[in-house]
């Protein structure tokens, strides 16, 4: 423990935005058909280095199968709240769960490229302590580290609803469940909040049978996937408010609030609505009797296409859709990133008026029937998927898997694992810098990216102060 707070701890966004640039990058390693075990790759991100954008160490694990999917810190800005107890933590451990195992692995990367197993939490701990399997999403919060997952009980994750279980931040020990009032929720899948106001939200992907193998059409077009948005008493942990977003709206997954506490709105994209294949983001705000409202602020149309170069799955369309799979926000919650992983394109919207996006850069990279190469002439499988974005908003980087089975459904037949970084105009607009490559190892994908120093940069809103 240190004697003074974590100097990557910041009070606010703006302290946050005048950090010194990150020079590494920490990235998950994913194989689609567990032919072997899953990793970490720390990812030389300084452009002054021999070694820019090269992978410099790994971390190979030592069970098959996991299927890593997404991953965080075990402490953060959130450390420095009043609420919390522990602001003398090092964020010094990355906490990365198995999607498909329910295994859970603890990596201290204090010495990054070190970087060693700490600790292994097995599915059976799991199971045992929360009644919860899959744990998909993690997040540090002011008490402990906060989990969230995308199945119950029993062997296919049925047996009662999903949920958020705590992990103590320093043993790692399972705490138990989170929710004491859990409401209409029934589902999840991403969650953040906002810390001063109190209040925390949540979101909804399917349950297990709804995504493991794929994809399940007729449970698509039947609406049966998520499309509500939760909103909750962070502290009493109970569901004060559900939003339904329309039952078109099919998977209303990634939560993105402004960082600046003091604002009392966010985001929320929805994959796909299925009357008309759009993708969408959503805007919500706290209104000043303290309930809460949502609007569908933007549309992305899908692009017409000959059946014969679709897969199987769209060729009854007969175009592209958008599948807005993830969305970040800039730490001065100026601009609003938008992966469009099945047209293949990277949307930046200035979002300075949050209820009036306007395009102001947009990439294209990889696709379906598309497959835009690199500015460098090689190849991007799949399309944008995970975006990561700099602390003074001027780097965005992105790979490319979504998830194993979903990538064999949308692009068959394509594999591989890709890292690329484009750099932000000074106002607006996105460039790929063709320097910045990263190819991952034959028979790996590439996921979620953590920055060095970074969990309470640009993908979590965890500040106490303004």
């Amino acid at each position: 423990m240190n004697l003074r707070p974590d100097p990557t701890f910041y009070p606010s966004p703006r302290m946050a935005m005048e950090a010194p640039a990150e020079t590494l990058a920490f990235t998950l390693m994913l194989s689609p058909d567990g032919a072997q075990p899953d990793g970490l790759a720390v990812v030389d991100v300084d452009p002054k280095s021999p070694t820019f954008g090269q992978i410099v160490h790994q971390v190979i694990m030592p069970n098959t199968s996991d299927e890593f999917h997404h991953f965080g810190w075990n402490a953060c800005s959130s450390s420095l709240s009043p609420l919390s107890g522990h602001a003398f933590l090092q964020r010094r451990y990355l906490i990365i769960p198995g999607i498909r195992s329910s295994r859970i692995y603890i990596i201290d990367v204090k010495e990054p490229l070190k970087a060693k197993i700490h600790k292994i939490i097995e599915p059976d701990e799991v199971f045992d302590k929360t009644g919860y399997s899959r744990p998909h999403t993690i997040h540090c919060g002011p008490e402990g580290i906060y989990v969230s997952t995308l199945g119950g009980g029993g062997e296919d994750g049925t047996d009662g609803p999903p949920g958020i279980f705590i992990m103590d931040c320093e043993t790692f020990e399972i705490l138990g469940r989170y929710e004491m009032d859990r409401g209409a929720q029934d589902k999840h899948y991403d969650f953040w909040w906002n810390l001063p106001r109190d209040y925390m939200v949540s979101s909804e992907w399917g349950l297990p049978p709804q995504f493991e193998n794929g994809i399940v059409a007729e449970d698509l077009l039947a609406n049966k996937y998520g499309h509500s948005i939760h909103f909750w008493n962070l502290r009493a942990r109970k569901n004060v408010q559900t939003i339904d977003l329309g039952a078109n709206h099919q998977m209303a997954l990634e939560i993105r609030p402004a960082h600046d506490p003091a604002k009392d709105y966010g985001f929320c994209g929805v994959v796909v609505d299925t009357t008309n294949l759009q993708g969408a983001i959503f805007t919500w705000w706290q209104k000043e009797d303290g309930t809460f409202d949502a609007k569908k602020v933007l549309t992305i149309d899908p692009r017409p296409e000959d059946p014969a170069n679709l897969p199987p799955l769209l060729q009854g369309f007969g175009a592209v859709p958008p599948l807005v799979t993830d969305i970040d926000l800039s730490l001065d919650d100026k601009y609003l990133y938008v992966a469009c992983w099945g047209l293949g394109e990277m949307h930046q919207y200035d979002v300075t008026d949050p209820m009036n996006p306007v395009l102001a850069g947009k990439v294209e990279l990889g696709g379906i029937a598309r497959g835009a190469a690199h500015p460098n002439g090689k190849p991007f499988v799949y399309g944008p998927q995970m975006v990561e974005i700099s602390r003074d908003g001027k780097r965005v980087y992105w790979t490319n898997s979504l998830y194993s089975t979903w990538d064999d459904q949308f692009y068959p037949g394509e594999d591989g694992g890709q890292m690329v970084m484009a750099h932000v105009g000074e106002n607006g607009g996105l460039t790929l810098d063709p320097d910045f490559y990263v190819e991952f190892p034959k028979g790996y994908r590439s996921h979620q990216i953590r920055l060095e120093g970074g969990d309470c940069s640009t993908d979590s809103f965890c500040y106490p102060n303004t």
